[in-house]
Parts: C-alpha cells; sequence; structure tokens
C-alpha cells in the first residue's frame, strides 16, 4: 500500500491516484473548500454524509511550541485555490485548541482580502451534554453562535 498511496495534487488528501476521488467526483462542489488537519478529518466529516464539497488537507496546524510554523504546512496551494476565482466558500474546519485557532487566525489574514466567504464550524456544547459540566469557552462561544429555534 505504501508505494501506491501518494497525496492528491489538488487537496494533499491520501490517495492512489493524482487527483483522489473526492476532487475528481463530479457531484462535489469544487468552490466550497473545507480546510482540515488532516486525513483523520476529512473521513470524519465524510462519515457524517452532509458534506458535499471539497477539500484542503493542511498536514497539521501552526504549533511554534513543537516547531511547526506556516511553512511545515500545505497552504501555498490553498492560497493558490483560493486566489484563482473557482472558490466561493472557505470552512476552516480545525482543531477547537489555541493551535487550531491561531491557524485559522493566520489563514484567514492570508484570505480575508480575497472575493469569498470565509466560515469555520460550529462549536458549542455537545448533543446530550449537561451545562453545568461545559467549560467557560465551550458555553460563552455557544451563546454566542447561538442559531435560530427550529421545531
Amino acid at each position: 500500500m505504501k508505494e501506491f498511496a501518494k497525496n492528491c495534487q489538488v487537496c494533499n488528501h491520501v490517495s492512489d491516484r493524482d487527483i483522489c476521488t473526492i476532487c475528481s467526483n463530479p457531484t462535489r462542489d469544487a468552490s466550497l473548500v473545507c480546510v482540515v488537519e488532516d486525513i483523520r478529518d476529512v473521513l470524519a466529516i465524510e462519515s457524517t454524509e452532509s458534506y458535499k464539497g471539497v477539500y484542503h488537507v493542511l498536514g497539521g496546524i501552526i504549533s511554534p511550541m513543537d516547531g511547526i510554523g506556516p511553512g511545515d504546512l500545505c497552504i501555498p496551494s490553498l492560497l493558490e485555490r483560493a486566489a484563482d476565482g473557482s472558490v466561493r466558500e472557505i470552512i476552516f474546519a480545525l482543531s477547537a485548541t489555541m493551535e487550531g485557532d491561531t491557524t485559522s487566525f493566520y489563514l484567514y489574514k492570508k484570505m480575508r482580502d480575497l472575493n469569498i466567504a470565509i466560515s469555520t464550524i460550529s462549536r458549542g456544547v455537545s448533543v446530550g451534554a449537561e451545562l453545568q459540566y461545559a467549560d467557560e469557552v465551550t458555553l460563552s462561544r455557544s451563546l454566542v453562535n447561538r442559531q435560530p429555534y427550529e421545531a
């Protein structure tokens, strides 16, 4: 398997082809790009069967404590994709950590002047969780990013 595995030339996802099955699927919305840390995140999102766009795998997140900077990630090709006019929205789906937030902010600064929507996945209290056990940051973000109630 190791000798057949390579990275997709478009999204950096692992594939046995030059272009992965997600990027080459004509039913996917190539103008909607979900930015993730690694291939496990692609698999997690795909398991929901609710996302119909494509991905961009960074190969990590910015972590100065671990010696990982922007130059260690697959960022240039993301910026090229975002600037080429084919992308209408970038979704940051990175870890809800200081490093994930730093990476999202860095990418936002690089892309904010482009004529595309930039969003991030919602964060909040997990389904089935009790509020008394939620940390303050999660609870605060849940309140700030509340959604209209739909019956």
